[in-house]
């Protein structure tokens, strides 16, 4: 009899993320955050002192970090692969994104990277087929992380490097925090309208599950201000962040409940100037795909000299227990 195997549980409408993109392609997009993400994945790329023949962009939304990848000098071709590649709305608003840049930086030649129509969830590549695979601000929608990364670490070659930023757990807490506040007070219960983001603490035993050697993960928290709630609700539209819970409500919101958390969001997060605090918490992931050459912690006992020694002090042992345990 075989054992049943009990299926992913789902908690994103994917669906429904893919067209908030859309949405958001055709509003004009609010790029600030990613923009930031790209600045600061070419300043860790710049401490890698290695050239990547073949770099994926997994996802990005925005061309940011493929201008990055660019502009670093260290990038052979760069691939481009994401579930709305040959959306039409998506590809008129790269087309016009690759022009912008390409005048901007007053070049002749448009440097189009090779575009994948591919989910974040399947990928099409074969394994020990990429050097390098970064991604900004889409991981966090997926709904089998851990998957997922195993897939980016197969299709990494041996000493392969991921770089990939998403939003952490702290991701519009204060938002979070009003729309409950409100819902408690106004209606029967509290919906989750805010995306419960990942916690850092479990990332890198996630990259460690999915056989990544030497994992780091660190955060950055940037914290946005916005005329109103009203305001940062807009923005999130524009970046295609809106929330694709398969668990939110489908219930219209209430203009009850949505003056009461524009209350509370000012009277709790509002600077003297009325302006409220919006808090992002971009957690960063790398790791390696294993490679001999790379760095190994050394077995238990295998140290050739005592630490006293190196310390120049003397070592003071502990007493002996009855049971011969010190």
């Amino acid at each position: 009899m075989k054992a049943m195997v009990s299926p992913l549980p789902l908690v994103f409408d994917r669906r429904r993320q893919r067209a908030y993109r859309r949405r958001a392609a055709t509003l004009g997009r609010s790029t600030f955050l990613i923009e930031r993400v790209a600045e600061d994945l070419s300043d860790r790329l710049a401490t890698v002192l290695r050239r990547f023949e073949c770099a994926l962009d997994l996802g990005t939304p925005t061309d940011a970090v493929r201008r990055a990848l660019a502009a670093s000098g260290k990038v052979g071709t760069i691939i481009a692969a994401d579930a709305l590649a040959g959306d039409p709305a998506v590809s008129r608003h790269w087309a016009r994104e690759t022009v912008a840049t390409a005048e901007r930086e007053q070049e002749r030649t448009l440097d189009v990277p090779l575009l994948v129509a591919a989910d974040e969830e399947a990928l099409p590549f074969r394994d020990a087929s990429l050097d390098l695979v970064v991604s900004a601000l889409t991981l966090q929608f997926v709904n089998d992380l851990p998957g997922t990364l195993v897939q980016i670490r197969r299709a990494l070659k041996p000493d392969g490097l991921l770089l990939a930023a998403l939003a952490g757990g702290d991701t519009l807490t204060e938002l979070r925090q009003a729309f409950a506040a409100a819902e408690a007070e106004i209606e029967d219960g509290i919906s989750p309208r805010v995306v419960p983001f990942s916690d850092v603490r479990d990332m890198g035993a996630l990259l460690q599950r999915a056989g990544f050697a030497l994992p780091v993960t660190d955060i950055d928290r940037v914290t946005a201000r916005y005329a109103s709630p009203i305001s940062l609700m807009h923005d999130l539209r524009r970046m295609g962040a809106t929330n694709p819970l398969l668990e939110r409500s489908r219930r219209p919101l209430k203009r009850a409940t949505l003056r009461r958390m524009t209350e509370i969001y000012a009277e709790r997060f509002a600077d003297r100037d009325g302006r409220i605090r919006a808090t992002f918490e971009i957690v960063w992931l790398s790791g390696w795909a294993p490679h001999e050459s790379q760095q190994k912690p050394l077995a238990p006992g295998s140290a050739r000299q005592r630490l006293a020694d190196v310390l120049g002090t003397t070592e003071i042992r502990l007493p002996r227990t009855g049971d011969g345990n010190q």
